[in-house]
């Protein structure tokens, strides 16, 4: 257990509040439909779905952001994405009971992510997160994470200390944002993690379950 509570909690969305891979791994797959090729297997697309666009167009077609092709690929990708963004979205098992615990301890809390927020808007109605005390996205602020600014625009917002929060996500960038920030880091090892082993981003506390979390509050 942390020595001092949080006055509230900021989860990343994707692979931490929502499983999101099935509809951004099915977006990313008609793509390669409509060029005459096999869909890539959902084992390899979802360890990268919380890089993104970046990360699913890397691992459906083998190519970077500097490849001539990416950026039309890109722009196909979330226009299909967007398009079917809540098929099979849904919160992970432990995430409802969590955020009532939460609620119900006097714990604000907010959704900081990199998506737009013109997906994010879209996305987070439809998945019963619509009562988040703030939700930060990839283009709230001038840069996303690893940068703070996010997560300091999210503190401002539930008008807590940045130091009085805790940050929770399945990405490096989102420990090292939250390191940056000065709040106190969780890994959450329920997400995809993009084919690594969370413990080596030196995050504070590694969680295998979202309801994990409620062992580190005082009753």
């Amino acid at each position: 257990m942390f020595e001092s509570q949080p006055r509230a909690i900021l989860f990343d969305l994707d692979g931490t509040l929502a499983d999101t891979a099935p509809d951004l791994a099915a977006a990313v797959n008609v793509l390669r439909t409509e060029r005459g090729l096999a869909p890539t297997p959902y084992t390899q697309l979802r360890p990268v779905a919380s890089a993104g666009a970046r990360g699913l167009i890397g691992a459906a077609f083998g190519i970077k952001p500097d490849h001539a092709d990416y950026e039309a690929l890109r722009v196909a990708f979330l226009d299909t994405y967007a398009a079917n963004i809540a098929v099979a979205s849904q919160l992970f098992e432990g995430v409802p009971e969590l955020l009532k615990q939460l609620q119900s301890r006097g714990l604000a809390w907010g959704i900081v992510t990199n998506k737009a927020a013109r997906l994010t808007d879209a996305l987070v109605p439809q998945i019963a997160l619509g009562h988040a005390g703030c939700v930060i996205s990839g283009d709230t602020t001038p840069h996303p994470k690893p940068h703070p600014a996010p997560l300091f625009e999210a503190a401002s917002r539930l008008q807590v200390a940045a130091q009085d929060c805790w940050y929770v996500g399945d990405d490096l960038r989102d420990i090292q944002a939250g390191r940056a920030a000065g709040m106190k880091t969780i890994a959450a090892a329920w997400g995809y993690c993009g084919h690594v082993e969370p413990s080596s981003w030196e995050a504070d506390v590694v969680l295998h379950e979202p309801m994990e979390l409620l062992n580190l509050l005082k009753s």
